[in-house]
Order: C-alpha cells, then sequence, then structure tokens
C-alpha cells in the first residue's frame, strides 16, 4: 500500500484499488498522484482471484486497471468489477489501449480510460470520475426517495423541490471543481518556478553545510575534553539533519531551468524516431527530411525532445485515423520583421518543423491557438497548454514560432531556435600525447585539481585532499581551471563541483576529456537527486561525491580513482610536443 502524506482537503485518503503488474508503472502513478496533491491509499493486486476478493468487498472509491495483465486481461476485470461493485468508478491506464478497444471497455461500463503516455491527466480522470459517481449515486437516491414519496401530491411536490436544490448544488459544486482543477494547472506552472528556486538555495545550504561539517571534523582533531567532544558530536548532528532537510528540498524540485548547449538537431529527431513511432501508433505514417550541414542550435537539449514530443502528439490528434507525420529541419536565415508575436525576430536560425495531413485550423481558432488553456479538444482530452508552452520554450530560447495550415489539408508548426555563432562552435583538435611522468621525480605526490566557486568549501576540500597527502592545485571558475590546464596540464584527477556560474562542472569535464582525456575526474554535488550526472559519461555513482562530505567518503573515492600514473594527452591546437610543467603544485 502506498499513502499520500497528506489529504488535500483534510480528510481521509482516497481508497484505490489498483490492477498493475507493472513495478515500474506502479511507481510512476504513485509520483503523479503525489504530485497533483492528492491524498491516496493504493492496494495494488495482480491476480485474477486477489482483484475479485477486493471487489466483493466493496471498500475502495475507484478502480485503477492495465487492459494487458498475464493472467487474464482489463475486459474481465471490468466485468468482474461491474457484478461486484458496480457503484465504484473503473477507469482503464494502459499503454496499448488503442481507440477502437478504448469505446468499447466505454460500451461495457468502464467510467473513463488514460493513456501511459499521458498520464499528467490521471488527477483530473480521477477527480471528474469520483464526482460523477457521487452525482450518480445521489441521483438514484432522490429517484428512490421520490417513488417512496409519491403516495401525496404535497410530497412530491417537496421532494421534486429537494431534487432540484440537490441537483443546482451539484451544478454549483461542478463549475466550483471545474476552477479549482483550472487552478491547479497554473498552480503547476508556478510549483515549476518554485522548484527551480528550491533548488538553487538547497544547493548553497549545502555548501553551508559542507563548511560546518569539514569545520567540526577539524576541530576534533584539535579538541581532547570530553565535555568539548560532546557539543561538537551535537553540531555534528545538527548538521546531518540539515543535510536530510535539504535533500527533502531537493525531492521537491525536480525539473531544472533552461540549459543551453549548441545541439544538432537532426541527432535529435533522428534518436526521437522509435519513441515517436510508439507514441503515434502504427496507423500514422512517420516521415523525416533532415537538411544535411545543419547549423547547431543553442537551445535546451532535453526540452527541445519535449516540445518536438509535444508537436507529435498534437499532430497525431488532428489526424482522424492514419495520416503522415513529418518532421523536417532546415537552416533559415529570417530578413522580415516579424508580423505576429510568436513569430521570431530577423536573424539566422536552425529549424525544426512538425506537420500533419490532419484536419488544419480554422482562422478563428488560429488567432488563438498559443493562449494558455485554450484548447478546441473535448472536455478532458487537453489542457490547452501544449502550444503555448512550445511559444514559452522557444521565445525563451531566443527565438519564435510559425504556424502554416489551411481547413482540410493539415498544418505545420516550424519551431526556430537561434544558430549557434560560427565562433562559439567547437574547432577539431587533435589529442597530443605528453608524458608527465618524465617530467615528476618518483616519490612526487599525486596532483588533484580542485574546482569549486565557493571559497569555503574549496578550502575544506582541499585541506582534506592535502592532509590525505596528494599535491593540490585550486581554480574557482571552470574557465579558471582550463586556464590552469593550459599552463600545466600534468594533472591526475580533476575534482569538479557540479553547478558553478558560467561552465558547470559537467561542461567544464567534456572540455578536458576532449583535450587531456588521461586526466580522472570526480563530481562534488550538493544536489540529492543525481539524474542529471548519470546522463554524463564517467557520471556514475562510483563519481560522485555528495556534500556535505560523510566521513572518509571523499578521500576513499579519490584513492580508489587514482591508480599508477597514466601518461597525459594534451591537446595544442595540433602541435605534437612534449609539455613541461610550468609549475608546481602546493601541498
Amino acid at each position: 500500500m502506498s499513502e499520500a502524506t497528506a489529504p488535500a482537503d483534510g480528510g481521509a485518503p482516497l481508497r484505490i484499488l489498483l490492477l498493475e503488474d507493472s513495478d515500474l508503472d506502479t511507481e510512476l502513478l504513485c509520483a503523479i498522484l503525489e504530485d497533483a496533491r492528492l491524498a491516496v491509499a493504493v492496494d495494488r493486486v495482480i491476480t485474477r482471484d486477489a482483484f475479485t476478493t477486493a471487489t466483493v468487498q466493496r471498500r475502495h472509491d475507484i478502480i485503477l486497471a492495465d487492459y494487458v495483465l498475464p493472467a487474464f486481461d482489463g475486459m474481465s476485470a471490468l466485468a468482474t468489477a461491474r457484478a461486484n461493485c458496480p457503484e465504484v468508478p473503473f477507469v482503464f491506464v494502459s499503454g496499448t489501449l488503442g481507440e477502437d478497444v478504448a469505446v468499447e471497455a466505454l460500451k461495457h461500463g468502464a467510467t473513463d480510460y488514460v493513456t501511459k503516455q499521458r498520464l499528467d491527466r490521471l488527477p483530473r480522470v480521477i477527480l471528474r470520475a469520483l464526482s460523477e459517481a457521487r452525482a450518480h449515486l445521489r441521483r438514484d437516491a432522490a429517484e428512490q426517495a421520490l417513488r417512496d414519496l409519491n403516495e401525496s401530491l404535497e410530497q412530491r411536490v417537496t421532494e421534486r423541490t429537494r431534487e432540484l436544490a440537490e441537483t443546482n448544488a451539484a451544478l454549483q459544486h461542478q463549475i466550483a471543481e471545474r476552477e479549482r482543477i483550472e487552478d491547479a494547472l497554473r498552480q503547476a506552472q508556478r510549483l515549476e518556478a518554485v522548484g527551480q528556486l528550491t533548488s538553487g538555495v538547497a544547493h548553497d545550504f549545502n555548501n553551508l553545510l559542507t563548511v560546518i561539517a569539514g569545520n567540526i571534523e577539524f576541530l576534533e582533531r584539535a579538541v581532547s575534553d570530553e565535555r568539548s567532544k560532546r557539543r561538537l558530536d551535537m553540531m555534528r548532528g545538527a548538521a546531518e539533519r540539515g543535510a536530510r532537510l535539504t535533500a527533502q528540498l531537493l525531492a521537491f524540485s525536480r525539473r531544472q531551468k533552461l540549459a543551453p548547449v549548441p545541439v544538432q538537431l537532426n541527432q535529435t529527431v533522428a534518436s526521437m524516431r522509435d519513441l515517436l513511432q510508439s507514441s503515434m501508433g502504427g496507423s500514422v505514417r512517420i516521415e523525416m527530411t533532415l537538411q544535411p550541414n545543419l547549423w547547431p542550435a543553442l537551445v535546451d537539449a532535453t526540452q527541445i525532445e519535449l516540445i518536438i514530443l509535444n508537436l507529435a502528439i498534437n499532430a497525431r490528434d488532428a489526424m482522424a485515423v492514419g495520416g503522415c507525420l513529418t518532421i523536417e529541419t532546415a537552416n533559415v536565415a529570417l530578413t522580415a520583421e516579424p508580423t505576429r508575436p510568436e513569430e521570431p525576430p530577423p536573424g539566422d536560425y536552425a529549424m525544426v518543423a512538425v506537420s500533419d495531413t490532419g484536419t488544419g485550423i480554422a482562422p478563428d481558432v488560429l488567432a488563438r491557438v498559443f493562449e494558455p488553456f485554450f484548447t478546441t479538444k473535448e472536455v478532458g482530452k487537453g489542457s490547452g497548454l501544449g502550444l503555448a508552452q512550445v511559444y514559452g520554450f522557444a521565445k525563451q530560447s531566443g527565438g519564435g514560432v510559425g504556424i502554416e495550415t489551411a481547413p482540410g489539408e493539415g498544418t505545420s508548426v516550424r519551431v526556430y531556435l537561434p544558430r549557434v555563432a560560427a565562433e562559439a562552435a567547437p574547432r577539431e583538435v587533435r589529442p597530443v600525447e605528453i608524458d608527465c611522468a618524465g617530467w615528476r621525480d618518483p616519490g612526487d605526490r599525486r596532483v588533484v585539481l580542485v574546482v569549486d566557486d565557493d571559497s569555503a568549501v574549496r578550502d575544506i576540500t582541499t585541506t582534506r585532499l592535502g592532509e590525505a597527502g596528494y599535491a593540490i592545485r585550486e581554480a574557482s571558475s571552470g574557465f579558471a581551471a582550463l586556464q590552469a590546464l593550459e599552463a600545466d596540464p600534468c594533472v591526475d584527477l580533476a575534482v569538479l563541483d557540479f553547478a558553478m556560474p558560467g561552465m558547470n562542472g559537467a561542461e567544464v569535464a567534456t572540455v578536458i576529456r576532449s583535450r587531456w582525456p588521461q586526466i580522472q575526474i570526480l563530481f562534488v554535488t550538493g544536489y540529492a537527486d543525481h539524474t542529471a550526472l548519470s546522463r554524463i559519461e564517467g557520471g556514475g555513482e562510483d563519481r560522485v561525491v555528495q556534500k556535505p562530505f560523510r566521513g572518509e567518503d571523499l578521500e576513499r573515492k579519490v584513492a580508489s580513482i587514482l591508480e599508477p600514473r597514466p601518461r597525459l594527452t594534451l591537446v595544442s591546437g595540433g602541435a605534437e610536443a612534449p609539455v613541461r610543467a610550468a609549475g608546481k603544485a602546493r601541498g
């Protein structure tokens, strides 16, 4: 059973019977409900017998069921639920539910269905299903009461008046519920900004805790009396509680601000073919027209994938049956001033377009397509935020959006993204091997470069590693680190803070790997979630140290990385020559 921390309305948790055989899908579904601030108690079953027993007990408010199960199918589960607890709403949550199957399920008594590609709809569907179920129960009760009191005209009039009052109250409740859901959508956007702020504050707080915890360790070595040691133990405990608090704050922050980097859109689009095909279904044909020598775009690599997927799903919905989805890239130089707010200003852009063969967009609708919450889809079929998100992303990235459409002929949405300046494009260089061992004595200590923008955290790190026997160099930024390596590339290990202004740790690591590939990398981060680091080559758990440092974790991981000294590789404009260390590392 999984239960949310607190109910949204202060009442008992919503009791959900979940028929799902996938652990991952179960975890994702519970996370979606938790993000929507719904207090739920989930009873998960997998087998037919367990499901039948649970429905006979009639102790759940709603049933969520997958369609494809190992032992039996969703339609059998629906028949069992309708027989044992017909008053309980039944919602299919499946990744394989086609349109025909969904219609058949609704005919046989299913309340609604949600595809696993659109789990963001699930909280709204649950709330609507419960509201309808309560209204249905009230209506049945009112009808029974009317039959019981039909013996006298006065009683019938009284009952009719009461029924009208209840219907009016139900209508008012539905209006208020819809306004609440719309407020929740707007709140979700505000939470994104709050999440970014929280992650930044928590990171800075972790830096402070690193300084506190590190200095406590240093003081413990100099303190001998028991009273002072007890006070230091109390201080360490408080620092650890602070670290746990920061971890909770960081758990709230799941989305990061835009991080524009040079992106090859052709590679992005090509890598998404399988995902797009699974999202479109087998009836939609996908074609790609990718321009050779496409300019790199300065854009957030993760967000552009979401934008393309968003546009593809909109295109799929615009095509009733089958059709063709075309994704195109092109270099575009615009000279004309924009005539609409969403259009980009003059300049050079890498363009990605998503086109469909659907119904097209009428002129009166086209004038409003970028308005938040404006949608032509049925209630519950769309939030009206899709194109608004595309517009906001393109504008924030420094580009814009254009739409070409004709009723009955289809639609093409073109997203213009700023071209990476030619001088900013990385030049291709050839690694040159440098034997740093030839310039060192056999007894020299291993050299560690510590890169952190926080001087207090950097002092803690360098002190600990210096006491562990390593020769230390320091840099206060990614740019300063690269300049130091240009002067003297003979470094065994670079310890990089992940979150730094200018160049972050991942970007510094990318340059180091391309120019000095034999230098080992260790990331230091105050973030509890290592998802972003895990996507980086060499960003596994064995190459990450969490701040504040715990015990000998930093020294242990540094020692495990620094094996016998390798030959280092230096890139210096393609010229091959041995380079002597320009300066001594401080101990």
